[in-house]
C-alpha cells in the first residue's frame, strides 16, 4: 500500500494571525517565517495523528486486490471516493464501476465496500501498483476539525519559533500526547 498526496489543503488549520496571537508577535517581519512553519508543522501533526486535518485528495495504490470486501483508505476522515481504477496485465486502466461499490464514510477510517453479490475484477492485473483509488480526506472547515488537534499545531508552532536552530530546544511531549488522543487506525 502506498499513498501520494494529489492536491494539498487549500487554506490552513490555523491562520497567520492565530499562528501569531499564539506566538505573541506584532509587526510582519516574521510573517514569512510563521507562515511556512504553519504549513510545515500542519503536515507534521497530520503524520503523527495520521489523519487528514483539511480537504485534501489522495491516491492509494495497491498490488492487488484484497480478499475480503473491503479496503480501508487511510487519513480519515474520509470525504468521498472520486474512483477506483486498475490496469491489467496489457497494460490497459479501466475503471471500476460505481454500481460495484460503496464508500462507508460513517466510520473511523472510511471504507470502499462491495456491494452485495459482487466481486473485485477478476481480469489479471499487472505485477505491480496496479489499483489506484483516489479519495479526498479531511475536515471541510478549520473549525470542524477538533480542537486538540489545532492546539497541538499551535503548541508545535511556539515549540518550534521559540527553539529554532536548537536541536535540544523544548520537547513536543505535549503536542504529541494531543495528536495520538485519537489517532487514525489504519
Amino acid at each position: 500500500m502506498r499513498t501520494r498526496l494529489v492536491t494539498p489543503p487549500s487554506i490552513e488549520l490555523v491562520t497567520l494571525d492565530e499562528a501569531k496571537t499564539q506566538l505573541r508577535v506584532d509587526g510582519t517581519d516574521e510573517d514569512f517565517h510563521i507562515a511556512g512553519l504553519i504549513t510545515s508543522m500542519s503536515v507534521e501533526c497530520e503524520q503523527i495523528a495520521r489523519r487528514a486535518f483539511l480537504t485534501q485528495t489522495w491516491d492509494l495504490t495497491l498490488d492487488g486486490w484484497p480478499s475480503e470486501s473491503e479496503i480501508v483508505l487511510p487519513y480519515p476522515p474520509l470525504q468521498s471516493v472520486t474512483s477506483i481504477s486498475y490496469i491489467d496485465s496489457d497494460g490497459v486502466t479501466h475503471t471500476m464501476s460505481t454500481s460495484d461499490y460503496f464508500v462507508d464514510s460513517s466510520g473511523d477510517p472510511g471504507r470502499v465496500c462491495l456491494q452485495y453479490g459482487k466481486s473485485w475484477p477478476g481480469v489479471t492485473l499487472r505485477p505491480r501498483s496496479a489499483i489506484q483509488i483516489r479519495f479526498v480526506a479531511g475536515w471541510s472547515d478549520p473549525y470542524l476539525v477538533p480542537a486538540s488537534y489545532r492546539q497541538a499545531l499551535l503548541l508545535r508552532l511556539s515549540n518550534h519559533f521559540e527553539n529554532r536552530g536548537d536541536a535540544n530546544g523544548a520537547s513536543n511531549e505535549v503536542s504529541d500526547k494531543l495528536l495520538m488522543v485519537d489517532r487514525g487506525g489504519w
